[in-house]
């Protein structure tokens, strides 16, 4: 397997490749120092992965991300990062990564996350799935609130600020029973069972305070 190491500091790309030598399969590496080493080397070698990192001389890992999914969208890359998962991880994964590590990981999750991208796969750490699943979930919500109309989502303010029927009635001019059955709409098309779902509903979406 050829693997292209792409990071700025020596010290590191020595260490990965001391990992890697540790392993029983065979690995051919090579480095890159920065974004045009990077480049150069992918259009020169037949590279198996990339392992990239953020922070790289001259472009951030990032564009040299979007460009290698560009111009060569089977070459997988592995993003290996000093950040953690919640600052680059999702944006990394939508631009083309294969996987995310923290440069605090274990060599071993290394080594898994290598061998689960060059079987075909995406290699999703336990935290990094904590931040997709609640990216998929606040997704929804955004999906959600766009069914509800300008009268539903004035009510569903109104109530999520703690406001009665009766209250929300007097405010709108409308009767009890109208309110009522707006609410039963919002309930219905968002999915929720009631009032204290409606404000949590509403808190995540900032539509109060």
């Amino acid at each position: 397997m050829h693997i292209l190491i792409a990071d700025d500091h020596a010290i590191v790309r020595r260490g990965l490749i001391q990992i890697l030598e540790d392993e029983p399969d065979s690995f051919v590496v090579y480095e890159a120092n920065d974004a045009r080493e990077v480049l150069e080397t992918i259009n020169l070698k037949a590279c198996d992965l990339i392992i990239l990192d953020i922070n790289l001389p001259g472009r951030s890992g990032l564009d040299v991300l979007g460009v290698i999914h560009q111009q060569h969208p089977q070459l997988p890359v592995l993003i290996l990062s000093m950040f953690s998962e919640d600052q680059y991880a999702i944006q990394a994964l939508k631009t083309g990564a294969r996987g995310y590590l923290n440069k605090q990981s274990a060599p071993e999750e290394m080594i898994r996350a290598i061998r689960k991208i060059q079987a075909g796969g995406k290699y999703i750490s336990e935290t990094l799935a904590e931040l997709l699943l609640s990216e998929v979930v606040s997704q929804e919500d955004r999906d959600s609130h766009n069914v509800l109309s300008n009268r539903e989502a004035e009510i569903l303010t109104l109530i999520a600020r703690g406001n009665s029927l009766t209250e929300i009635s007097l405010i709108l001019s409308l009767s009890v029973k109208t309110i009522s059955t707006y609410r039963a709409r919002i309930l219905e098309k968002l999915k929720l069972k009631n009032n204290v779902d409606l404000t949590a509903y509403a808190l995540r979406n900032n539509l109060i305070e």
